[in-house]
């Protein structure tokens, strides 16, 4: 059973500690999830002589989970010492797996927004919550199964039908712990009809002294005419390995933007899957990935389409360097009746060095006339003839590789509709070329909300 194992075992020895310290709408969804685990084993090395992510290779330390919400104590305000121009959000924070919202958050969100507890929102509203709880993510994959059976609390957004938030929301993750630790985090998305919302969220490593396992698992719920522009950005130490598993779901008329910028990691697995349910939709999905040493980054889409007269685009892009690995596998799934689609695919990447590895397989599958699709993939190495050019201009080998690697991630950058990050990514790119990686310690995606919380002592 590799390590799936252990874990099982941890519930099944646990279980009431585990239920008591959650919510019912949570516990309940436990059951199906143990019975799904059954004789399942997580994802190991591929056969195939490619760089995949070995899921059970990932989970088999033995890490510690907090299953009695012990308090641990984290240095807030050390996560927030940015010089960089100031973008304002609303901003929650989650330690661990455990969320802390910011003083003032809770009263100045418009009327009926939801930013908060998982858990506690359950409890004051098992209606809502339950409606949606689950009800995208998906059991057959034995790592969500995994993290519902042992999420005991989460992040729950909800906008009612309607409303627009004019400031971004920022949820902010930081790992920090004496021991190693496994954090079972879930974030629970649901626009209402007509409502629109930006959600930047940021994972860091504070404490890069242990070992951290992030099993994460997003859900959200675009019902019709609804939009949504969610940001994941990982600025993780190399201790940390992420294991994340994206699920959308689109009703007619809705616009869902992802975008997955890895700047910094350990050993992370992204997982992507978008089902388009209704028609007239409008989808991106972009990631940005760059990786040296002995990082790896391991990004897998889905996009099903089955309402009709939607579009939908797919862009990711890898600049590896050293003796890193990442591996996209990407999909695209046109079904009968999707009349009218419009779906692309692209996957292009760059090996800096002799020792990068990358694995690319994009794959189309159409099962209905009048639609347009597209899909490749592309690796290669810098162009020698621009690095030439440069050179011959005066400029550094050194500079000008960064300048190439620049411009090349801009395509990316530039589908980010959250202006001060888009200007702020472009920053944090540079500085990531030049060798300058950005923690907790200096927050590259601080905040005015959270320094003058940190400041008036809400945190």
């Amino acid at each position: 059973m590799g390590s799936l194992s252990q874990y099982t075992d941890i519930y099944r020895d646990h279980r009431e500690a585990i239920d008591s310290h959650s919510s019912a709408v949570i516990n309940a969804m436990r059951p199906a999830a143990y019975d799904a685990l059954k004789g399942k084993e997580l994802p190991g090395k591929n056969t195939e002589g490619y760089e995949k992510t070995s899921i059970d290779e990932m989970m088999s330390p033995d890490f510690g989970i907090n299953i009695n919400r012990v308090n641990i104590p984290v240095d807030v305000a050390a996560s927030f010492h940015c010089g960089v121009p100031n973008m304002s959000t609303l901003l929650g924070i989650v330690v661990n797996d455990s969320f802390h919202p910011v003083g003032s958050l809770l009263t100045r969100l418009p009327e009926g927004v939801i930013f908060g507890s998982l858990a506690q929102a359950a409890a004051e509203h098992p209606e809502l919550v339950g409606l949606y709880y689950g009800k995208v993510a998906s059991l057959e994959s034995v790592t969500t199964a995994l993290n519902t059976l042992l999420v005991q609390d989460g992040v729950f957004v909800y906008v009612p039908k309607g409303v627009a938030l004019e400031k971004p929301l920022q949820l902010v993750n930081i790992f920090s712990s004496p021991t190693s630790l496994m954090a079972a985090r879930r974030l629970l998305i649901v626009m209402e009809e007509g409502a629109s919302a930006q959600l930047l969220v940021c994972d860091h490593t504070q404490d890069s002294s242990q070992k951290y396992l992030s099993s994460q698992v997003i859900e959200i719920v675009l019902n019709r005419d609804s939009r949504l522009d969610y940001y994941d950005l990982e600025e993780s130490g190399e201790g940390t390995s992420r294991c994340s598993s994206v699920y959308a779901r689109q009703e007619s008329g809705s616009s869902l933007t992802v975008n997955g910028m890895t700047l910094s990691c350990g050993n992370t697995r992204n997982d992507y899957n978008i089902e388009i349910t209704g028609d007239g939709c409008d989808t991106l999905l972009a990631g940005m990935a760059i990786a040296s040493g002995h990082q790896h980054i391991d990004n897998n889409s889905s996009v099903n389409h089955l309402g009709s007269h939607c579009h939908s685009r797919q862009l990711f892009k890898y600049v590896l360097d050293d003796d890193a690995s990442g591996a996209f596998e990407g999909g695209i799934v046109v079904n009968e009746g999707a009349v009218k689609t419009e779906a692309y695919q692209s996957d292009r990447n760059l090996l800096a060095s002799i020792g990068a590895k990358m694995h690319t397989k994009p794959q189309l599958l159409i099962y209905c006339d009048d639609v347009k699709c597209s899909h490749g993939a592309t690796t290669g190495q810098l162009d020698q003839e621009a690095l030439f050019y440069m050179r011959s201009r005066g400029i550094s080998e050194k500079t000008a590789r960064t300048m190439l690697m620049q411009a090349f991630m801009s395509e990316v950058i530039e589908t980010v509709r959250m202006e001060g990050l888009r200007e702020r990514l472009h920053m944090l790119v540079e500085k990531r070329f030049h060798g300058q990686q950005s923690f907790c310690g200096d927050c590259a995606t601080g905040c005015v909300s959270a320094k003058k919380a940190v400041n008036d002592g809400e945190l």
